[in-house]
């Protein structure tokens, strides 16, 4: 039953935040974090069937898979759920951190620069 492409509600996350990087605000983003950050999506459980973006906040893009130019300054896993309602502003990053909703691993400095602002604000309609 294993699907090849599973479509997560993350991916649009990701497309929106591709978009908003190319913005002013976006550019601001990338002046203030300059850091390189790779996101393991997983279905349901974390660990399993994980899908990878990288969120370039050096050059300012996003893009799926995992990091090739070395080590990402911090990388996080989470369920594709979980991701959402943190993207969203609907989960505190540090409560997630402590139920273990989301897993860091790479540089706890980092890792705090890392919040809900970076994502665009869902826009009203």
């Amino acid at each position: 039953m294993a699907e090849t492409s599973t479509q997560l509600k993350s991916d649009a996350i990701f497309d929106q935040l591709k978009l908003h990087l190319s913005t002013d605000a976006g550019k601001e983003l990338i002046k203030k974090i300059g850091l390189v950050y790779q996101i393991n999506i997983a279905p349901k459980k974390i660990g399993f069937n994980e899908k990878a973006y990288v969120v370039d906040l050096k050059k300012g893009e996003t893009k799926e898979g995992p990091y090739e130019g070395g080590k990402p300054d911090a990388t996080f896993s989470f369920t594709d759920g979980d991701f959402v309602k943190i993207a969203t502003g609907k989960m505190n990053p540090q409560i997630a951190f402590m139920r273990g909703a989301m897993k860091i691993k790479g540089s706890i400095s980092a890792a705090q620069k890392f919040t809900p602002d970076i994502f665009p604000k869902p826009s009203k309609m």
